[in-house]
């Protein structure tokens, strides 16, 4: 298995978790009504395993490697774009906690967070296509059969220590 392996399979189970949110926005939508514990449910997701399980390991190593390596002025830039899109993807998600929380409290955010599920929607399918298709098979001709076994290897080390990470997390946020 390639590098890319591993990360084409997270791609596929966050496109079934942005397919789920795509139906809550429709929920939303018929009954104007906004399921917190499911928002709560849907960043947990999106921010450990998309962002930093799966775009932990792009960015940590993947990208990390390949700026190391003398890559063609279009497989940089299209780089360079998908570290502008992870932040992207952090700042929206950002903004969908804060609607969240402020839809609790009462204030009138349903459209706020249907903008900011909606814009997940929107966002994921074309950022995982461009890796899919684009960068993975073109950054991969950088690196040797070692060099990509060695990445293997460290995406593996990687996801070990994610549990850690998120329950670490998690008691630091219930300490207040």
């Amino acid at each position: 298995m390639k590098p890319r392996g591993p990360l084409m399979i997270e791609h596929r189970l966050i496109e079934k978790m942005i397919e789920i949110i795509k139906r809550e926005v429709s929920r939303i939508k018929e009954t104007n009504k906004v399921d917190p514990i499911f928002i709560d449910n849907a960043v947990d997701f999106i921010r450990m395993y998309a962002d930093k399980t799966h775009h932990g390991k792009e960015e940590d190593i993947l990208f990390r490697d390949c700026e190391k390596k003398d890559m063609s002025p279009e497989d940089t830039l299209v780089m360079s774009e998908l570290i502008e899109e992870h932040v992207y993807g952090r700042k929206i998600v950002g903004e969908l906690v804060k609607a969240k929380n402020e839809y609790v409290l009462g204030k009138n955010t349903l459209n706020i967070i249907l903008e900011k599920l909606s814009a997940l929607v929107e966002f994921y399918p074309k950022h995982i296509a461009k890796e899919d298709d684009v960068f993975f098979p073109n950054c991969e001709k950088y690196f040797s059969v070692d060099e990509l076994q060695d990445m293997l290897n460290e995406f593996w080390e990687f996801d070990k220590t994610m549990i850690h990470v998120k329950y670490r997390s998690m008691v630091e946020d219930l300490s207040g």
